[in-house]
């Protein structure tokens, strides 16, 4: 049992230890899920499973290779793992990384962090609350429900102190380490008792809890009934929200009771130093009967395992973060501790064990993002003891998973890798650091810092950097080092790097008698998977100016600004240049009515089509004349859509404005702004493309658009799969893949908030749409297309359009299952043009809005900025160049049909 809450030497022991540790407490989190409710009325009642007895669990086979291992400080390193999973007979890779914590180590150490100032009922970043503890590494912790207050459905012990405690939830396991650095994973209640100056007791329920439905008990409420004890650690002067009948509370300070509020919570936060009791029904009946004012009121309480049975004092624990269900035990994947269906589905994971001996803990993060499939749970265990280890437990995942880590001789945590929302974190309530107190040591080795891979003319600043003898940074920044590179793809002058042309070369810095040397590449146009403009379309007008900024992604994900030194501009059909960013027409071709401006990077093409009409304006809401109206699928959704002025940021304009309100609702829940009552506004043509100006909320919720097509069919087309921005921003959407039949209607513009993972996003917020156009191609760059058939039979030297015969100098050939046939003839006969450059073996076709590069005797093609496979490749015959028909023509907006019989390709448009 321990002596608790008597005053203030107890939290004067807790300041001290933030003030000399620079540590924080942690709050707990309940992401990717869960529950927890309002302890009286029906909302937000726990999809979790009531009967939570044990659920088998069959570990997944995954084949794990270790990547890379290095390390963070003396006691911690980090661990690169690529597995391979099967799943419904196709395999799916992903990333997982590791922090090995060595226990017996004494300068390393685990704390927990918690939300802002290490007080609970605040949320911060994963990073944020490294940053801001001193951690040299870091994890998000546990769940927490994100429509409460910010405090741990767990039990949460930072710097040794008790933060919160166990909720009275089945099958909820918590890891902890002990004083004397041995790890736990085990499930927990709470047993407490406070004592009146009269001798009088009563049970303790809790500390600084939130409002939920307790499992296994006798009350449906947590608060109902109960005694719970709030510390200055909790900040919200909700204690907490929805705590059922009203409260009775008392302000104890220095173990004595200073204040008595009885049916009513005392107007005030609790003070530096003070707890504030809190009673409600026979709880309050007690402190009304025992409690007065000037007299003394002491605790004790103790952690049970329900695995032992046995009382576990608290402040023998150094720390302790809740969880979930346990994975691992004894080394082999365990039944699942109580229901995983909310928490399912191949997810980013985030989890933590340790070894057999103890001597390891293992901080395990999975990853989500454009490198990585998640894992299931089931995956999860069979990781875990992959890996090595013994016991493991869950902790909150999705969207919340977060790592951050120092690299070596680095002073500050970046982002291990991109969450779910790309580098966007998740605030949560707690994390758990990874923290140092190595004494400075000697130098062992410096390193270079800066980026490993740049875009040709890219300029970077690198710098030297040192880490001493417990792998912590150290200072090296007195000498002046001198800079040399292996290789001319890049230049290097005191410490500035312009990239020149791809390549990899070694970076050399010297300073003294020591050096460090790094790989650094430069990326060419092979390295990249695309290369996107900022403005697809453009008037082709003389005169006419768009700006066109330049985004490559390359082959690992990454997006990057491409710098106008390494573009190489081509203008086709006009005039034109391309100055700080900006195209602009000086004089069109005569009788082009479609233009093309062309740009390059190390040979990868992306353009802008330019048309006479362009894009079409169609809906800007400066006069609108028909009916918007906010409506919704789910009872207790709310919201309004209305035309309103545009505000600071559109000054003079109307924009469609829609907030929404989905608190009250369940499931999947839909806020739509719908045009026109049921009949929407009509699309009058095809449409390639889509834009529109959009307000974001970053509510990190789904946008999308309701189309009904000219067959009756509907079609859903996303605008954004996360808003995860605040402020104005232009969409452009792909509609050539979309399936739809033209003219079409636009029906609504909507936010969907998705079951799955629900608490990771808002469910109230403000968006607003503005500049609504489409591409039209009849009505801009595919205006005056040839129409009509085209046929040819293979062997033949003839080709027949529109029942004309005329002669061809290649016949189409059949090599491989496939059939070639020369462009010039396809062009010749629906429009566009082919350019041959013999040096690099690029054929560059020209139609209507789609730009289309081809490589002789490469499968790889890049249409429209976006690289992608073909099943064969372009090949030369007798001097001239031969194409995949089918690709072509198709990627070009063309039908194929083949006859078997006659051997007979016909191609229609």
């Amino acid at each position: 049992m321990n002596n608790a809450f008597t005053g203030k030497q107890r939290n004067e022991s807790v300041q001290e230890r933030r003030t000399t540790t620079a540590k924080r407490w942690v709050a707990a989190s309940l992401a990717g899920v869960l529950w927890i409710m309002p302890v009286i009325g029906s909302e937000f009642m726990s999809p979790w499973t009531a009967n939570n007895a044990s659920i088998a669990a069959a570990a997944t086979a995954l084949t794990v290779n270790k990547l890379s291992e290095d390390v963070i400080t003396s006691g911690a390193v980090m661990m690169k793992y690529k597995y391979t999973a099967v799943r419904s007979g196709k395999s799916a890779t992903g990333l997982a990384d590791v922090i090995r914590v060595d226990l017996s180590n004494p300068y390393v150490s685990l704390d927990v962090m918690t939300g802002k100032g290490g007080t609970l009922t605040t949320r911060q970043s994963t990073g944020g609350m490294a940053k801001e503890t001193g951690a040299v590494a870091a994890v998000n912790g546990d769940y927490f429900n994100t429509g409460g207050e910010g405090s741990p459905i767990g039990g949460q012990v930072s710097g040794g102190v008790l933060v919160s405690t166990p909720s009275q939830l089945d099958g909820m396991y918590a890891f902890a380490v002990t004083k004397d650095r041995k790890p736990i994973i085990d499930e927990f209640s709470f047993q407490g008792t406070v004592s009146s100056g009269d001798g009088s007791q009563f049970p303790l329920s809790g500390v600084n809890k939130g409002a939920y439905n307790p499992e296994g008990g006798t009350s449906t409420y947590s608060h109902a009934n109960a005694l719970y004890i709030y510390t200055d650690v909790w900040t919200a002067l909700d204690r907490p929200k929805n705590s059922s009948t009203t409260p009775t509370e008392a302000l104890v300070e220095n173990g004595i009771v200073t204040k008595l509020s009885e049916n009513a919570a005392l107007p005030m936060a609790v003070p530096k130093g003070a707890f504030i009791l809190r009673g409600h029904g026979q709880a309050a009946k007690f402190m009304m009967d025992h409690l007065t004012v000037g007299q003394p009121v002491t605790s004790t309480y103790s952690l049970i395992s329900k695995t032992t049975q046995q009382a576990l004092d608290p402040s023998t624990l150094q720390t302790m973060i809740g969880g979930h269900t346990i994975l691992v035990n004894n080394g082999k994947a365990s039944s699942f501790s109580r229901s995983t269906s909310s928490i399912d589905g191949t997810r980013a994971r985030t989890a933590l064990g340790y070894s057999q001996d103890g001597r390891y803990v293992y901080v395990i993060a999975v990853e989500k993002n454009n490198n990585s499939t998640g894992m299931s749970l089931s995956e999860l265990q069979s990781f875990m003891t992959n890996i090595g280890v013994w016991k493991g437990l869950n902790l909150d995942g999705g969207g919340s998973t977060t790592m951050v880590d120092r690299p070596l001789a680095e002073t500050s945590t970046t982002l291990t890798f991109n969450t779910e929302y790309g580098t966007e974190q998740r605030s949560v309530v707690n994390g758990l650091g990874v923290y140092t107190s190595a004494p400075q040591g000697e130098i062992k080795g410096i390193k270079i810092s800066g980026n490993t891979t740049l875009l040709i003319g890219q300029k970077a600043t690198y710098s030297l950097k040192g880490y001493d003898t417990y792998y912590n940074p150290i200072d090296v920044a007195a000498g002046n080092p001198t800079w040399k590179s292996s290789g001319d793809s890049v230049t290097v002058k005191a410490g500035e790097v312009t990239a020149v042309k791809p390549g990899t070369v070694t970076l050399t810095a010297a300073s003294g008698g020591a050096s460090a040397d790094t790989k650094v590449t430069v990326l060419g146009g092979i390295d990249l998977n695309s290369l996107s403009i900022g403005t697809a379309t453009a008037p082709l007008t003389a005169g006419a100016s768009v700006s066109v900024p330049v985004t490559a992604v390359t082959k690992s994900g990454a997006s990057v600004a491409v710098p106008a030194s390494a573009l190489k501009w081509e203008f086709v059909g006009f005039k034109g240049s391309v100055q700080d960013g900006k195209l602009t027409v000086a004089s069109v071709d005569e009788g082009v009515t479609t233009g093309y401006a062309i740009a390059r990077y190390d040979g990868f093409s992306t353009a802008v089509v330019l048309s006479k009409a362009a894009a079409t304006p169609w809906e800007d809401f400066e006069n609108v004349n028909y009916p918007i109206a906010f409506t919704t699928n789910a009872s207790g959704v709310k919201g309004t859509a209305v035309v309103t002025d545009g505000g600071p940021d559109r000054v003079g304009s109307k924009v469609l404005s829609m907030s929404y309100d989905m608190t009250a609702g369940s499931g999947k829940m839909y806020a739509y702004a719908q045009f026109n009552g049921t009949n929407g506004k009509a699309i009058p043509a095809t449409a390639t493309s889509m834009s529109v100006d959009v307000m974001g909320d970053k509510s990190l919720n789904w946008m999308r658009a309701e189309i009904v097509d000219n067959s009756g069919a509907t079609v859903y087309v996303d605008l954004a799969k996360v808003i995860d921005w605040t402020g104005w921003k232009s969409l452009n959407i792909d509609l050539t893949g979309s399936g739809i039949k033209f003219p079409a209607t636009l029906k609504r513009l909507y936010v969907v908030n998705v079951e799955e993972g629900q608490d990771e996003r808002s469910k109230t917020g403000t968006v607003a749409f503005d500049n609504i156009t489409f591409t039209m191609p009849s009505l801009s760059s595919e205006a005056g297309l040839p129409k009509g058939t085209a046929s040819m039979v293979i062997g033949s030297k003839t080709v027949t359009v529109n029942s004309q015969k005329k002669p061809i100098d290649v016949a189409p050939i059949v090599k491989d299952n496939s059939t070639y046939v020369p462009i010039r003839y396809v062009l010749d006969a629906f429009g566009g043009t082919a350019t041959w450059d013999p040096v690099t073996k690029r054929i560059l076709v020209l139609r209507g809005s789609k730009v289309l590069d081809l490589t002789l005797g490469k499968k790889e093609y890049v249409l429209n900025g976006k690289r992608q496979i073909a099943e064969v490749a372009p090949l030369l015959l007798q001097g001239r160049t031969l194409v995949p028909l089918r690709l072509v023509s198709e990627q070009l907006g063309l039908t194929v049909k083949w006859e078997q019989n006659t051997k007979t390709v016909t191609i229609e448009s």
